[in-house]
């Protein structure tokens, strides 16, 4: 059996790990690719990159509720589930508004290369944050 046949099969029978890996990396994915899509298509949204800084993070943040509420059979329905979804993110935004102009107007990084550093850092921290 190959790998993909594995993984069709896994998430055919109802393996729970398996749906939420590949939420994760649906997730992750997305989550990288949002800011710089926003970003390049529209120099108003480049110039202003705190803008799209709080657009992707509520974009990325609907679609990770979304896909890990399928993942784990639930019913993405209720403002309280996402409430309690979205308190794990709060921590990570809230560093994120704070660090993306200091790395884009302190230290002069390009918004697209500091914000990807930051998802990458953020990566990290959050699987320590799970692992416990």
């Amino acid at each position: 059996m190959t790998l993909l046949d594995r993984v069709r099969k896994g998430l055919t029978k109802g393996e729970r790990p398996l749906r939420f890996l590949v939420a994760g990396a649906a997730n992750t994915a997305f989550g990288v690719a949002i800011f710089p899509l926003l970003a390049w298509s529209n120099a108003w949204l480049y110039e202003n990159y705190m803008v799209t800084l709080v657009i992707a993070q509520a974009t990325s943040l609907t679609f990770a509720f979304l896909t890990y509420r399928v993942a784990l059979r639930g019913r993405a329905t209720s403002l309280k589930q996402l409430g309690v979804f979205s308190s794990f993110y709060v921590v990570h935004y809230v560093a994120n508004i704070i660090m993306l102009p200091i790395l884009v107007e302190g230290v002069g990084i390009a918004p697209i290369t500091a914000q990807l550093g930051f998802i990458a850092v953020l990566i990290v921290t959050s699987y320590f944050w799970h692992s416990h």
